[in-house]
């Protein structure tokens, strides 16, 4: 145990690091791309058509970070998870099939690109990044959240119900193969 200041840290060997949400920096670009790496292997492994056309890439990444809408999840001293929160009316998300939003009129914020390092994976760590994100829009006045993930992506799917997120139909994006995305929503 290394006690620095206010905070205790501990090693990842049954001891644990400190971990938090901040907005990406360019500086954290070379990590974020490594990660969206992870996450597109993983998702071709399962089958999915999602992140398999080149996108997400540094350009739409260094778009979140001017816009500030660009996020990492940090653990101890490492950047071991992205994520873009995005409000503001999502084009892809006007229409929805075998379904509805529950909250058309008020503002939303819609989390894009959610992603963990494979280092991190099976921590508990994205619940705590997606509660994170949640958290600090919640901060700013936002009340209604919305999130889309490929058919297959099971983890996005549990991640989005296992926070309150609830199914609503599925909208199209823009994906030559498989354009159909499952759509959710949180209201607060």
């Amino acid at each position: 145990i290394c006690h620095c200041g206010k905070f205790v840290f501990i090693c990842r060997k049954g001891i644990r690091m400190q971990k938090y949400t901040r907005l990406a920096t360019k500086d954290d670009l070379a990590e974020i791309m490594a990660i969206i790496g992870d996450a597109k292997i993983f998702l071709k492994k399962s089958g999915s058509t999602q992140w398999q056309n080149g996108y997400p890439n540094e350009e739409s990444i260094l778009d979140d970070i001017k816009n500030g809408d660009g996020y990492v999840l940090v653990v101890g001293d490492k950047v071991a998870g992205y994520t873009a929160a995005i409000t503001g009316v999502d084009p892809h998300y006007l229409k929805i099939e075998g379904g509805s939003w529950s909250d058309n009129d008020d503002p939303y914020t819609t989390i894009h690109r959610i992603c963990l390092s494979s280092n991190y994976q099976g921590q508990g760590l994205s619940r705590i990044f997606m509660s994170d994100i949640i958290s600090l829009e919640y901060a700013t006045g936002v009340r209604n959240f919305r999130v889309d993930t490929h058919r297959l992506n099971k983890p996005m799917q549990k991640l989005a119900t296992g926070n309150g997120f609830e199914y609503r139909g599925i909208i199209q994006v823009d994906d030559e193969v498989d354009p159909d995305r499952l759509a959710y929503e949180l209201n607060m």
